[in-house]
């Protein structure tokens, strides 16, 4: 590996990064994360130790049944980068290496209520299985291009179905574009660190280099996944645009709740697939 002190490989997990720059990760560089490590005061298999380690992010499809996002994070170091202070940035203060709030495209946050949840009544019944398409789309239509788009489409019951337009500053968009980004930013009057830090052209520079997959089914002991399906901020009002990104109430999503309710959850993530655009469906 990169690192002589890590022997485990990323089998085990070694080696991860995003662009949270988490710091409760246990080896980073090869080294235990040891100094300065606080245990967490609500998670007993966690804390958080001086170093943070930071990367670019593509969250390709982050969802429950409720809501679901994709979103594309970036960072002005390249590759996989240890940081201290605050270069690994903080929840209350998003400075430092990487876009930690990231470009994402929520159809319930961009005001789409119809598109995705667990009835037929939407566009997407996410209590039946469905498959999820993410294209990377270059300005000239070639592998080595630059990237300029990211689009979602879905495919259920034989069935493609399109993501809907939405309308951001007057303009409509279905997928993630720097012109998108901008307006969203501008209209959920967020800071735009997506484009400070290099935007869509760093998010396919990163994908060029190579990036690994990883899959999961997790609880968040942070916010409870309100920012992923309820209300948040949560002192903020619902109204406001960007706040509502979801039907669940702001005191759901407690680990301790979810764990004890649903010990047996599990997802299946299965025929996953890569190749040309629209060859995989």
């Amino acid at each position: 590996g990169k690192y002589p002190g890590n022997k485990a490989g990323a089998k085990y997990g070694t080696g991860y990064c995003d662009a949270q720059c988490p710091r409760d990760i246990k080896f980073i560089n090869g080294e235990g994360n040891c100094e300065d490590w606080k245990p967490s005061p609500v998670n007993p298999n966690t804390g958080a130790g001086k170093y943070g380690t930071c990367c670019n992010e593509m969250d390709i499809w982050e969802s429950n049944s409720i809501s679901t996002a994709y979103t594309p994070h970036v960072c002005s170091v390249q590759g996989q980068t240890r940081c201290t202070g605050d270069d690994c940035g903080n929840d209350t203060v998003r400075i430092g290496f990487c876009d930690k709030d990231g470009c994402d495209f929520n159809p319930y946050r961009l005001g789409d209520r119809t598109f995705f949840g667990p009835s037929s009544s939407f566009d997407i019944d996410s209590s039946s299985k469905f498959t999820v398409v993410t294209q990377f789309i270059t300005a000239d239509g070639t592998e080595s291009g630059e990237l300029t788009e990211i689009k979602r489409i879905w495919v259920q019951d034989g069935k493609v179905v399109q993501s809907q337009n939405v309308t951001v500053q007057g303009n409509t968009f279905n997928s993630v574009t720097d012109k998108f980004c901008t307006a969203q930013k501008k209209e959920f009057n967020d800071t735009n660190r997506f484009k400070e830090k290099g935007g869509i052209k760093e998010m396919g520079q990163s994908l060029e280099k190579g990036m690994v997959l990883v899959m999961s089914l997790w609880d968040d002991y942070a916010v409870h996944m309100l920012w992923l399906d309820s209300n948040y901020p949560t002192n903020e009002p619902a109204s406001k645009p960007g706040v509502a990104r979801g039907t669940c109430p702001t005191d759901s999503g407690k680990p301790s709740d979810v764990e004890a309710k649903y010990p047996n959850a599990y997802v299946e993530y299965s025929n996953i697939k890569y190749g040309e655009i629209n060859s995989t469906y």
